[in-house]
Order: structure tokens, then sequence, then C-alpha cells
């Protein structure tokens, strides 16, 4: 285990800071430039709002294999008094995922101010104004595209950028450093997530599209986004924890022993497997099990205990059913861990309650295979990193 993480996973914090310098300078630029074309926006009254915030298993410290893709949430800048409604438990909202709709004021005088914009942005399921997210990611892409350009002229001599954007999902930016201007040439996706800021550290984005096109009820809501609050306790846990502590190594020991199980699994269940222990639920579960017992445990000594214990705890939830969002009605926290008010008093949600009872025991008989088959998977399925095909983005 320690070999596969060292050989196969860590990162090397040399090219990671570089890879996460680059793209911070990159990223910026360009929302600089796009706020500076929308300081008037006009009757639209939508805008950036000027800043960015990194997200994500590369700034948590948890990435494996390679510092090529990143997550950045893009805030947005709206008009006022769009109140959030939370639908975590209401037809359309899709299961395993606590969703919001956000709603304009039923007053005379909001329609009447921001009627394009509500013309532009807003659906009316059931007669409610509300805004949608398809329209909005829309009107953001073509925003960062138009801004490109500028963009490109002033890092031409850093880098060769590039937007690619599909229907329905957010944009991702492409850097291509040149070979004179950094140490670590790599290639970088940057996923570009505008995000609408509710207080508090907590984000609203769209939420990623799932078979054919939504109806307008399911595209009037919005995922919600605590990645600032999950770094902010990943920062403590640190504090607490011993410094040679594991937990983050296990996690990426876990996340690689996935992906090497499910290149030897056969559709449809391969797609399954990668949603159903996907990053954030394997994240989820490794909150849950630290602040269950001492952290004095972690010590990197244990680290085949603690990775045992991982994968048994997941087990359970899979064959219970159950795992629950780590904050959402979550009155077990440390107090040190302090939380808004959103987030303490929102209805708790499953995470695995999008998949049925056949498919979780699957996932959590082919979950034990890989830990009692770890040295075998490792053998079989790992190979030189300079021989692995680059990741999608």
């Amino acid at each position: 285990l320690e070999g596969f993480h060292a050989r196969q996973l860590r990162l090397s914090p040399h090219v990671l800071g570089h890879s996460k310098a680059h793209v911070g300078r990159v990223v910026a630029e360009l929302v600089r430039a796009a706020k500076a074309q929308g300081l008037q926006p006009g009757p639209l009254a939508l805008s950036l709002r000027g800043d960015f915030v990194r997200i994500g298993s590369a700034y948590e410290q948890h990435k494996v294999r390679s510092p090529d893709c990143f997550d950045v949430l893009v805030p947005l800048r709206l008009p006022p008094r769009l109140q959030p409604e939370a639908r975590c438990a209401a037809s359309p909202a899709p299961a395993g995922a606590f969703v919001c709709a956000l709603r304009a004021p039923a007053g005379a005088g909001w329609p009447r101010r921001y009627r394009t914009f509500a013309e532009g942005f807003c659906v009316e399921p059931q007669g409610r104004c509300q805004l949608s997210s398809a329209l909005v990611l829309r009107w953001f892409q073509g925003h960062l595209q138009r801004c490109l350009g500028a963009v490109r002229y002033r890092l031409q001599e850093r880098c060769r950028v590039s937007l690619a954007a599909c229907p329905g999902r957010a944009p991702t930016l492409h850097i291509r450093p040149c070979s004179d201007y950094v140490c670590c040439h790599i290639s970088m996706a940057v996923r570009l997530i505008p995000a609408i800021p509710l207080g508090d550290a907590l984000y609203l984005t769209a939420l990623p599209p799932e078979g054919p096109p939504t109806a307008s009820a399911q595209e009037a809501l919005w995922g919600l986004n605590a990645s600032r609050h999950e770094q902010r306790l990943l920062a403590w846990l640190k504090e607490q924890a011993p410094a040679s502590s594991c937990h983050l190594k296990c996690l990426q020991i876990l996340k690689g022993l996935r992906d090497l199980r499910g290149q030897g699994l056969e559709e449809p269940f391969c797609s399954q497997w990668g949603r159903v222990l996907s990053s954030y639920v394997l994240k989820t579960a490794l909150f849950s099990l630290l602040l269950r017992g001492p952290l004095e445990a972690w010590d990197e000594r244990f680290l085949e205990e603690r990775l045992e214990d991982l994968v048994m705890y997941l087990r359970d939830c899979l064959r219970k059913q159950a795992l629950m969002h780590f904050f959402l009605g979550n009155a077990s926290l440390p107090e040190a861990v302090a939380l808004p008010r959103f987030l303490k008093e929102a209805t708790p949600v499953n995470l695995l309650a999008a998949f049925d009872g056949p498919t979780l025991d699957l996932a959590a008989f082919q979950l034990l295979y890989a830990w009692s088959q770890a040295p075998h998977l490792i053998r079989t399925y790992s190979r030189p990193r300079s021989l692995r095909p680059a990741p999608t983005p």
C-alpha cells in the first residue's frame, strides 16, 4: 500500500504548487476581464462578482496521480431579494441531493423593475418566477467566451488558453503552458462553475444534467455547495490530528483501489461503480469515521488498520443503503466547526438514495473484493504514470 501510494498516487508538492499557482493567475486574468466587461450590466443586471473560490481535491491535499484537473467556483452578482427555497424533499428534486430554488419576490415592484432580467433568466414552474440554472449557465458560457480574446492576448507569452463548453455543463478552461515559462509543463483543465452566493461561504450551483433534457421545474433547481466548510473541517482536523496522520493518505489509497477495480468491471455496473463510490462519498465516509474515535489512532503507523476501518464502514453503509450528507442537519459536529444556520436546520440527505438495493449490495461485494485482493489489483492494473492515458476533463 505504501509503495502503491508513493509510485502511483502521491503528487509532487513542487509540481502541484506550480500548477495551482499557474491556474490561479490565468483564472484571475479571465475573471478580471469578465468583470470589467460586465461593469455596466444594463437591464440584464447579471455580472461576475470579481473573485473566484478554489475547491476540490487539488486544494484539499488528497488529489491523486496528476495535477491536471481543477475546479473553481466563480460567484455571480444577481438582483437583490432573490430568496432560496429548500426543495430537498419535494418532487422533482433528484434523489440523494439537497437542492434549492431561487424565488423572485411576489410583490409587483420587483417584476416591473427587473422585467428584462426575469424574461432572460427566469422560468415559471407552477406559476412562480424562479431563476433558471440552464439560462444562467448559457449566459455564463457566452460571457466567458467573449472575454477570452483579451485574456489570450495578455497570456500569449505564458501559455495558450481555450474554452470548451458543452450544453448544460460548466465550461472548461484548457491551459497549455509555454515551454519556457514554467518548469512543470503540464496541460491543465479548469472547470469554471458559476455559483450563486448564499452567504456564510455557501453557494448554489447548477445540477449536472442526467439523461434527456429536464423539464422547466427541474431547470429551476440549484444544488448546494458547501466546499468551503469542508475545507475548514479538514483544516481543523489537521490541527487536531497527529502531525503524521494518515487520514488523507487513506482517502487517496481508497480512491486508487476504486479506480483499479473499475478497470476490471463490465458495463452497466462499471459506470455505477464510479458513481456509488464517488470521491465525495468516500470523503463523507472519512469525515464520519474520523469523528467517531480518537484522532491519535490515525497515526501513520496504523495506516492499514485505519484503511480497513474505512472499507468496513463503507461496506456497512452500502448494505444499509444509507450514508448521510455530513453537514446537512448534523447535530454531532464539534463546536469548533461552526456551521451556518442554513446547514444546521436543513433536512438530512442520504447520498445513496439514488441507487437501488441490488446495485449497492454489488458495490459492497466489489469493495470487499478490492480490499482483499489489493496486492493482486495493484500488480495487474497499475502502470507507470508515463504510460497512463491522459484523463478526460
